[in-house]
């Protein structure tokens, strides 16, 4: 059964979102993590560039497939998570300790209550 903690906000396509002051960041759900297998490279959005909801903003690569990242709400990347670079597995061991990106959101509240909360998520996924 996978870890969905209650205080963060889910996209169906397994992206996790929480608010953190005025930003929102952006991880993979550890259902996501277990799917994928050992993650072996992420790709990194570009700072600076805007998404809409639901665009794709990267890629997770592991041993078995690679898949997109979405963006689960609208904004500017103000912040990547570098540390990926060299330890990509980093989303396989803590999947909700080690965020993607950061968005600074154009409409955080409007977004955020399109996502599925926990228990939400845990229907999509059959938990």
């Amino acid at each position: 059964m996978s870890n969905v903690p209650a205080e963060l906000r889910f996209a169906e396509s397994h992206e996790w979102a929480k608010q953190e002051g005025d930003l929102i960041v952006v991880g993979i759900s550890d259902h996501a993590q277990e799917a994928l297998g050992d993650v072996v490279f992420v790709e990194l959005p570009e700072i600076g560039k805007v998404f809409a909801a639901g665009d794709a903003a990267g890629v997770v690569e592991s041993v078995k497939a690679a898949s997109d990242i979405y963006s689960p709400v609208a904004g500017e990347v103000v912040e990547v998570n570098e540390a990926l670079g060299d330890a990509p597995e980093s989303l396989n061991s803590d999947s909700y300790g080690a965020w993607i990106f950061k968005v600074k959101p154009s409409d955080a509240k409007g977004d955020l209550a399109k996502l599925l909360d926990a228990a939400g998520y845990k229907a999509a996924i059959g938990e």
